[in-house]
């Protein structure tokens, strides 16, 4: 009877996931989501990974019919945790938005121009502040400036970081 109860809230779990998860089923992403012990699958959409939690959820039938308890007891927990997983990656799915594949390399290719663009003006930035250091008359005025070109140094590295590793992100969406 308990085991009975045990599949049918199981049932229950994964039918309320696959509605909840409805709107994110053919949603691709960069990684996949979860840990290889967890998952086989190497898919990035949630349908896959709601799949074989279902495939697991019909072994574990299978199991319950031929008697086999350990491997019932495996199944039972392996599926629990996979319906934690997927529960906490739905709920946490709206936080992703970096990490979608389905609006492709047209939003990181805007990225890239954006970052561009402020790399631009930095260097620009950097120019004129070094015209003025050179220009400038005072030691206080210098220092001012000195710091402004320091800083600016680093907004140039952490541009350059930035665009980087947008270059990396798109190279990994047009394979």
């Amino acid at each position: 009877m308990k085991t009975a109860l045990l599949l049918q809230t199981l049932q229950n779990q994964l039918t309320a996931l696959r509605t909840q998860a409805s709107p994110l089923m053919q949603h691709a992403t960069l990684k996949p989501r979860f840990d290889r012990t967890l998952f086989r699958t190497r898919s990035t959409r949630m349908q896959d990974y709601l799949d074989e939690a279902r495939h697991n959820l019909d072994e574990l039938q299978q199991a319950v019919e031929k008697g086999r308890k350990e491997q019932v007891v495996w199944l039972a927990e392996h599926l629990a945790q996979q319906i934690a997983a997927l529960h906490r990656e739905i709920a946490a799915w709206p936080l992703r938005a970096w990490d979608s594949a389905s609006p492709g390399a047209m939003k990181w290719q805007r990225k890239r121009l954006e970052h561009q663009e402020f790399e631009r003006r930095l260097y620009e930035m950097k120019r004129d502040r070094q015209a003025r250091l050179n220009a400038a008359e005072t030691l206080e005025e210098q220092q001012l400036l000195m710091r402004e070109l320091m800083a600016l140094e680093g907004r140039i590295v952490r541009c350059r970081q930035a665009l980087d590793e947008i270059e990396r992100v798109l190279a990994q969406i047009t394979r």
